[in-house]
């Protein structure tokens, strides 16, 4: 079973030669990239090939490079292999209430998205809460972006769905034909895990994951990071994750 692992979660225990070989030997195949990770993409990429880890797929923030420098974008995720881009998010000051502003939003996604087609690249928007936060009129942002954004994919950041106060079950089988790749994360028991902002490591939480994985591939998902927004411990999070995941 191919696992990957999101690079940002191991953010602040670098090196990511350290990084890299213990989820290697951990059992993970394939790893998530995003911004710190692309400095010098040949470089990683050589890493990735020491320790037989792919990169399908990667994070790329913020949405604007691929306005100002697409072709910089693109040559970066070819270049450490990857198959599927995401932009992961838009900065806080662009999470607007406005249906309108999110609409736009949506289409300057969508006009990248035919950018990246045609560059052989698979294209795609990952959320968090406030795209779950509803408008006046009871609907919400992240139905506006898949709206206006047709040719766009969705990787699924679950368990931000649910702290976003939504039905995670419930969305995968609305868009069951548009979530193509999915964030595995969990939620720790309220009042616990307070210095990882009340995340958890995979199986520690309380995410129903064998419900939702099996929602999951019943629409065809065929990858699956492992995240933690902010592990005090990398390698731990790591191994009991993997270790989790595989039960289910």
């Amino acid at each position: 079973m191919d696992i990957s692992f999101q690079l940002y979660s191991a953010r602040e225990f670098t090196p990511w030669d350290g990084v890299l070989k213990q989820l290697s030997e951990l059992g993970y195949t394939q790893v998530e990239g995003f911004g710190g990770n692309y400095e010098d993409p040949a470089t990683f990429r050589a890493m990735l090939n020491t320790y037989g880890l792919t990169m399908p797929s990667g994070h790329f923030f913020p949405m604007e490079q691929f306005e100002e420098d697409i072709a910089k974008v693109i040559a970066a995720a070819k270049t450490l292999g990857m198959s599927r881009v995401f932009v992961p998010a838009v900065p806080p000051a662009q999470r607007s209430a406005s249906k309108e502003d999110w609409s736009a939003v949506a289409k300057r996604l969508e006009a990248i998205a035919a950018q990246m087609k045609a560059a052989g690249l698979r294209f795609g928007w990952h959320n968090h809460d406030f795209e779950f936060k509803a408008f006046d009129d009871g609907s919400f942002p992240m139905e506006i972006i898949l709206r206006d954004a047709p040719s766009l994919e969705w990787e699924m950041d679950v368990a931000w769905v649910a702290r976003g106060g939504e039905d995670p079950l419930a969305w995968i089988e609305r868009y069951k034909d548009r979530i193509t790749t999915a964030h595995v994360k969990d939620i720790a028991p309220e009042g616990e895990c307070t210095d990882e902002d009340g995340w958890a490591d995979v199986g520690q939480g309380i995410m129903d994951w064998k419900a939702i994985m099996g929602a999951l591939r019943a629409i065809g998902v065929d990858l699956f990071v492992m995240e933690h927004d902010k592990p005090s411990n990398a390698g731990r999070f790591a191994s009991r994750s993997i270790e989790a995941f595989r039960t289910y």
